[in-house]
């Protein structure tokens, strides 16, 4: 585009164009822009956060601890559900169509005519539009590895490491210890490292590398971790017994929310450290009013909804096992899948629990089939299997079919999710 951006239309389309530079691992870029545009990464005081799944939800509640705490807190993550405008945030408000339109066309300007991709862009306009709001602090979730991932340019006070286990394998390895040296990239020289790693060949790189850079390693269930006392609260606590929060009733939690909350706080505490004082009661109260649409979000119209963006084994394996948590009469499963992830055996594992499943396709050209999902199912005897053209011909069928005993349960890819929530619910950003 050579012409100047002047509305939010432009903007969206401007940088939906950029799409056609597929994923692209590699920092020249970044540096670059940044630098052309006054280096605006460096004016944001930064939490680095990757991992294979969590990291949303540990950003999340951290935003919600710190906002909490009176600190002017930005916001990145992606993807987006249904509106861009969800990447971008500043306590609780999310950038404006007016500053996203304005900082788009500052970025092209500073192009001068060269392109960089989508999740480039979008990191570019984040640092932008948190610096020239004067954040107090920044929270930064990688989109893709760490090592080569846009926002791996800035020194953080703090990084954190979720999970890690296999997804994106053609970018990121094939094996746990090729995917652990990817995340391992946002470690920093004499920077703390938060890690709820607990794979041990995916811990050892993590580990050997904190050593390396001489980064302060604190480990969940070894230097941290959350329990609940017998009849008691929740309580997370310092190995070291230097502090021990109690904190509310977490409404018993699944182990993946658990480990989630015990990285979200150690964060927390460790920003101590660099000057932010962060009471137990402003954790307590802002882990009450977290949330993270889309994933494991019970929406209920009256019929009960599970919307979870579990598209991999690992995030499949929590999301069945937080089945035990609901009672219901049938349980029906909406899935999706992208073509270019190994999908069988997680479709294959939540048809076996399902007493209906729909398979549907939503409006991206990366996404399977319904067929070609149909033709990877296995022992079919018995099993109800409904191929949906639309995603909006899947949630038809469902409200049709399904009363409100039974629990609808949606996955298998964000994409699906963000289609799926925009026609139960609307947009995320108002």
């Amino acid at each position: 585009m050579t012409t100047p951006i002047t509305t939010y239309i432009e903007a969206c389309r401007y940088l939906d164009d950029l799409q056609m530079h597929k994923i692209k691992l590699g920092l020249e870029a970044m540096r670059s822009t940044l630098a052309a545009l006054g280096s605006p990464e460096e004016k944001c005081p930064a939490v680095h956060v990757a991992g294979t799944n969590g990291k949303g939800s540990v950003c999340s509640m951290l935003r919600s601890i710190m906002s909490g705490a009176g600190y002017k807190t930005g916001l990145y993550t992606s993807p987006h559900l249904s509106s861009v405008r969800e990447r971008f945030r500043i306590d609780d408000q999310f950038i404006s169509e007016a500053d996203f339109t304005r900082l788009m066309e500052n970025i092209r300007q500073s192009l001068g005519g060269h392109s960089i991709t989508y999740f480039e862009c979008t990191t570019v306009l984040a640092f932008l539009w948190f610096a020239e709001k004067g954040c107090d602090l920044v929270i930064l979730e990688t989109g893709l590895g760490g090592r080569l991932d846009a926002t791996n340019v800035i020194i953080p006070l703090l990084s954190i490491i979720t999970t890690i286990s296999l997804d994106h394998e053609q970018f990121l390895g094939a094996s746990v210890e090729e995917v652990a040296f990817e995340k391992a990239g946002i470690v920093k020289p004499h920077i703390p490292v938060i890690s709820g790693v607990e794979d041990p060949q995916a811990w050892q790189v993590i580990s050997r590398t904190c050593s390396e850079r001489q980064a302060a390693l604190n480990q969940k269930n070894k230097d941290f971790l959350l329990d609940r006392e017998p009849g008691g609260p929740w309580v997370w606590k310092s190995t070291d017994a230097q502090v021990r929060l109690n904190l509310m009733d977490l409404d018993q939690p699944n182990h993946w929310q658990v480990d989630n909350i015990c990285c979200a706080v150690a964060a927390a505490v460790q920003l101590r450290s660099s000057g932010f004082t962060v009471g137990a009661a402003t954790i307590d109260n802002a882990l009450a009013r977290s949330t993270w649409p889309g994933r494991m979000e019970l929406v209920e119209t009256p019929l009960r909804f599970l919307l979870d963006g579990a598209h991999n084994q690992a995030g499949v394996d929590c999301l069945l096992k937080s089945l035990k948590r609901y009672r219901y009469d049938r349980l029906y499963v909406v899935w999706a899948s992208m073509a270019d992830k190994s999908y069988e055996t997680m479709l294959n594992d939540v048809a076996r629990v399902a007493d209906m499943l729909l398979l549907t396709r939503p409006e991206s050209e990366r996404a399977a089939h319904p067929q070609d999902l149909y033709d990877q199912l296995q022992d079919l005897e018995g099993k109800e299997v409904r191929l949906c053209v639309t995603v909006d011909n899947a949630l038809k069928m469902v409200q049709e079919q399904a009363t409100v005993n039974d629990l609808v349960v949606v996955a298998g890819s964000l994409y699906l999710i963000g289609e799926f929530r925009k026609l139960l619910v609307g947009e995320v950003v108002g």
